[in-house]
């Protein structure tokens, strides 16, 4: 079963007011940034009722859009306890809702998937630029521990605009719609060797994989193995974030035990463990990697340089540390895409 920790909200609000002003008004952030006292209770004052009353606003005035984006919030960061379980099923809902004022063309499917020698059931989102022909190469697309292939809607519309791809938007084991399955490096890449081998059958044959935080873990080790024709990794962890004593910031530590699926905080050395078998370092050692493009900001609190420098020199590999910016380079994330458009471009397209 998922926990809660101590978790100061303000500290939220200081890391993700940027992101969260990308999909809502900055002035209805801050109202909500002023009501919230605590994390966890489910009544005014609490995170998940403050951020659930303003998705229920724009929800009754048919917003469902930004009524999606709030809800997103309100389930933010782990889905810790039953209020949050319920704000994303709500989210989701009210992003269905949504959908037909899309800019783009968009179908909701749950496929079936080997795992751990039977199978499981996940929910993806396949979008793509109107008119797209269906032979046109696919592209695998998710977010992080935290933040899910629902809440960076924004993010997927403007990469389906810009690229004759279809995107193949999922869940990463141990997050969103994906929370039944504990996240582990084995069983996360059979999951997604299982939506490889299906992205292949509904386009060209070509598949590339564009991971963000923990979803470039996934990207990176893809891209490493050969597993795909192109990988984007972006602000991925690959091996010195999985070091003995690695620190947490900003609730992280939290976040990333309910997504290894301990059921109370984990010691050090229980983490320890766990983190040991995610250490990318002995596909870092082959040199059976596909074309890989791995970026992220100078200033990451999360993932440190090291894990975008230890890609330099490798074939068919770019690397680029974007100045002055953190985690993701979300606050200089336009010039990210403009690294990774044309970059996918030419690794699929030629």
């Amino acid at each position: 079963m998922p926990y809660a920790w101590p978790l100061d909200p303000q500290d939220l609000f200081t890391e993700r007011h940027p992101q969260m002003t990308l999909g809502l008004p900055a002035a209805e952030v801050d109202a909500v940034r002023a009501a919230v006292t605590d994390m966890w209770p489910d009544r005014p004052g609490g995170w998940v009722h403050e951020w659930s009353a303003l998705a229920a606003r724009h929800a009754a005035a048919g917003r469902h859009r930004e009524a999606a984006q709030a809800y997103g919030w309100a389930k933010f960061p782990s889905l810790a306890d039953r209020p949050k379980r319920t704000a994303l099923a709500r989210q989701v809902e009210q992003y269905v809702l949504a959908a037909p004022g899309f800019a783009v063309e968009f179908e909701r499917r749950t496929l079936t998937v080997p795992y751990r020698g039977g199978e499981t059931t996940l929910p993806v989102h396949l979008m793509a630029a109107p008119g797209l022909a269906a032979d046109a190469p696919v592209v695998l697309a998710s977010g992080g521990v935290d933040s899910w292939k629902t809440d960076l809607h924004g993010m997927w519309e403007q990469l389906a605009l810009a690229l004759p791809v279809r995107l193949l938007l999922f869940d990463l084991p141990g997050t969103g719609e994906t929370a039944h399955l504990p996240m582990t490096p084995d069983g996360g890449a059979e999951v997604i060797d299982g939506l490889v081998a299906f992205a292949r059958t509904i386009g060209d044959g070509a598949v590339g994989h564009f991971g963000i935080s923990m979803g470039g873990y996934y990207s990176a080790r893809a891209g490493l193995s050969g597993a795909v024709d192109a990988a984007v990794v972006l602000g991925g962890p690959v091996e010195r974030s999985f070091a003995p004593g690695r620190g947490f910031a900003f609730g992280m530590d939290g976040i990333v035990g309910n997504a290894l699926g301990f059921d109370a905080p984990p010691s050090a050395s229980e983490l320890a463990e766990a983190f040991a078998a995610f250490d990318l370092r002995p596909l870092l050692d082959l040199d059976a990697n596909g074309p890989m493009l791995v970026l992220n900001g100078t200033d990451d609190v999360h993932v440190p340089q090291y894990d975008t420098l230890v890609f330099a020199g490798r074939r068919a590999t770019r690397i680029d540390l974007i100045p002055d910016t953190g985690h993701c380079a979300v606050s200089r994330f336009d010039e990210a895409m403009a690294l990774v458009v044309p970059w996918l471009r030419t690794a699929l397209l030629g």
